[in-house]
C-alpha cells in the first residue's frame, strides 16, 4: 500500500479568540470555509480512491500523541482534513462505492446536519424542545404515508436499525407480561425458555439484540430460507410446534425485507398468519429495501406488513438522508413505552398527559434533532424525486444483472428484486469450487486494490459470491460501466 502524499499547509488570519469558541465573525469566515470546503469535496470525491492506501496506524503517526495546550487556529484544523483526514478515509459518497448498503450525505441532508448542530438541542421530553418532538411526528408521518403503511403507527427515530430491532424484541418481550422489567430473568424458576425467529439471512442485530436483552444465542432460532433466500414459512410453523413441545415459549419472529446479503424478501403475508395463530410478535426489518416501497410499482413488497407490531426502515441508506436516521413504527406504542419508560422526578412536567416524551419510547435519553434533515431531504428532493432516483438505481441493478447473464465468465448467484447484485465468476471449463472461491476471492481483491470501485462480498450456498449494492446519489451508468470493465479487466490478470 501507498502512502498519500502530505499537501502543504494553508494559513489564515482566523483564529480562536484564546477562550476556544470564535466570535460570531470568526464564526462566519469559518463557515464560509467549511461550506467551500464540503462543496469542492463532494465535486472531486469521485476522484478519490474509494478505500484509502494507507497502512494501519497512518492516521495515528501523523497526529500529536497529546492535546494542544494552546488554542490553535481553526485554519490548521481545516487543512488538516486534507492532509491527513481525507486521505486516510473510506469515501462512502463515491459514486463507485458498492461495497455496502449506500449511506449518501445528499447536499441538503448536510444542511440539515449544520441546523441540527446549531439547535444542538436534546428532545428528550417534548418541553425540552417542542420543535424536536412534533417535527419528528410530522416526517415520520410523511414517510408512513410515502411507504403506504398504517395510519395508526406510532413512529420514532433512532440512530440505527440496530437499536430499533433491539427496542422491538424489548417490546415483545414485555408484552409476555412476565414482570421481566421488574424481577429480570435471572435465577427465575417460574419463568420459562424464550425463543424468537429470524431467517439464517437476517441481519445478525437481531441476534445481537437477543444477546444484549439475556436470551442468549440459544434463545434466537434460525429459519432456513428457500430457493431464493426467504424464509421458508413452513419451516417456521414446525419450528415454532417443536418447540412449544420441547418447553419453550415462542414471542417473536423478525422478517426481513431486503436481506444484507442478497436483498431477499421474507414471505411477510404467511408469517403474519403463523404468529398471529400463536400469538407471538412480528417485528419486520426493512432497512435497506423499505425505501423502495415509496414506489408505487413496488409498494407490494410490504404486503403483510400491515398485520406487523413493529417496523424499521431507514432513511439513511436509500433516502439519501446523512447518516443516522432510523425510522421506526409500532401499532402498540403503550407496549413499547411499558418497556423503557422510567421517569425521575427531575424529568416530570405538567404537560406529560397532554404530549408524547420521546425518551419513554427506547434506550437513549439524549436525543439528537434528527428530524431536521429528513425534513430538509423531502423538502427539497419531494416524492417525485426521491422515487426517479431510486428508479434509476434499480435500473442500473437491472443493467448490471443483464450484463452479467449475457456473460460467458460470469454467473448470478441470486435474484436481484433492489439495486445489489449477487455473482461471481466462473469461466467456462473451472468447476472446482475451492479453485472457483479463490478465483473470486482474488478477483475482488484486485478490484479494490485498484481505489476505481469498492465491492463486498458474502457466501451463499458455501459459494464466495461478489456483492454489488448500487444506492449513491452520485451513481451514474458509466460508473456501473466502468466498474463492470474493471471486474472483466481484474478477471483476466487472476486467469
Amino acid at each position: 500500500m501507498i502512502t498519500p502524499k502530505s499537501p502543504t499547509k494553508t494559513s489564515s488570519k482566523v483564529t480562536t479568540s484564546g477562550t476556544g469558541d470564535l466570535s460570531t465573525e470568526e464564526f462566519r469566515a469559518m463557515g464560509y470555509r467549511l461550506v467551500d470546503w464540503a462543496a469542492n469535496y463532494l465535486d472531486t470525491v469521485g476522484t478519490l480512491p474509494v478505500l484509502p492506501p494507507v497502512k494501519p496506524g497512518w492516521v495515528r503517526s501523523q497526529l500529536p500523541p497529546a492535546p494542544p495546550s494552546e488554542a490553535e487556529s481553526l485554519a490548521d484544523a481545516i487543512a488538516d482534513l486534507d492532509r491527513i483526514i481525507t486521505p486516510a478515509n473510506t469515501h462512502w459518497n463515491h459514486p463507485a462505492f458498492f461495497g455496502y448498503f449506500s449511506i449518501t450525505g445528499s447536499m441538503p441532508g448536510i444542511l440539515g446536519e449544520l441546523v441540527a448542530a446549531a439547535y444542538n438541542v436534546n428532545g428528550m421530553l417534548w418541553k425540552t424542545s417542542p420543535a424536536a418532538t412534533e417535527l419528528e411526528e410530522v416526517v415520520l408521518g410523511w414517510l408512513r404515508q410515502m411507504l403506504g403503511l398504517p395510519d395508526g403507527w406510532f413512529g420514532i427515530v433512532h440512530d440505527t436499525a440496530s437499536v430499533a430491532s433491539l427496542c422491538a424484541i424489548a417490546a415483545a418481550r414485555e408484552s409476555l407480561d412476565l414482570k421481566i422489567r421488574e424481577e429480570g430473568m435471572a435465577g427465575r424458576t417460574d419463568l420459562p425458555r424464550l425463543r424468537m425467529y429470524t431467517s439464517e439471512h437476517a441481519h445478525s442485530s437481531i441476534e445481537k439484540g437477543a444477546i444484549v436483552l439475556g436470551l442468549g444465542q440459544q434463545g434466537v432460532r434460525k429459519i432456513p430460507v428457500d430457493s431464493e433466500f426467504r424464509m421458508d414459512a413452513e419451516a417456521l410453523e414446525k419450528a415454532i410446534r417443536e418447540d412449544i413441545a420441547a418447553g419453550w415459549k415462542p414471542f417473536c419472529v423478525c422478517a426481513t425485507v431486503g436481506t444484507t446479503s442478497t436483498t431477499s424478501v421474507d414471505p411477510v403475508p404467511a408469517i403474519a398468519q403463523i404468529c398471529k395463530r400463536h400469538h407471538l410478535w412480528l417485528h419486520v426489518d426493512a432497512a435497506y429495501a423499505g425505501s423502495a416501497a415509496i414506489l408505487p410499482e413496488k409498494r407490494d413488497i410490504l404486503a403483510g406488513c400491515e398485520h406487523a407490531d413493529s417496523f424499521v426502515t431507514n432513511p439513511h441508506k436509500w433516502l439519501f438522508t446523512p447518516v443516522d436516521f432510523s425510522a421506526f413504527y409500532t401499532s402498540k406504542p403503550d407496549i413499547l413505552r411499558r418497556a423503557f419508560s422510567l421517569v425521575p422526578e427531575y424529568l416530570r412536567t405538567s404537560a406529560d398527559e397532554e404530549v408524547k416524551n420521546l425518551m419513554d419510547y427506547g434506550v437513549s435519553l439524549g436525543r439528537r434533532f434528527r428530524a431536521i434533515k429528513f425534513w430538509f431531504v423531502v423538502r427539497a428532493f419531494g416524492v417525485q424525486g426521491l422515487q426517479s432516483r431510486i428508479r434509476e438505481h434499480l435500473r442500473l441493478a437491472r443493467e448490471l444483472a443483464g450484463w452479467i447473464d449475457a456473460s460467458p465468465d460470469f454467473e448470478r448467484l441470486a435474484p436481484t428484486p433492489f439495486s445489489t447484485v449477487c455473482f461471481r465468476a466462473h469461466p467456462h471449463g473451472l468447476e472446482d469450487g475451492k479453485r472457483l472461491d479463490a478465483l473470486n476471492e482474488e478477483v475482488l481483491e484486485k478490484v479494490n486494490a485498484t481505489g476505481r470501485a469498492f465491492l463486498s462480498h458474502t457466501k451463499l450456498e458455501g459459494k464466495f459470491t461478489l456483492r454489488l449494492a448500487i444506492g449513491n446519489l452520485r451513481t451514474t451508468e458509466e460508473r456501473v460501466r466502468e466498474t463492470w470493465a474493471l471486474l472483466n479487466e481484474c478477471l483476466k490478470q487472476a486467469l
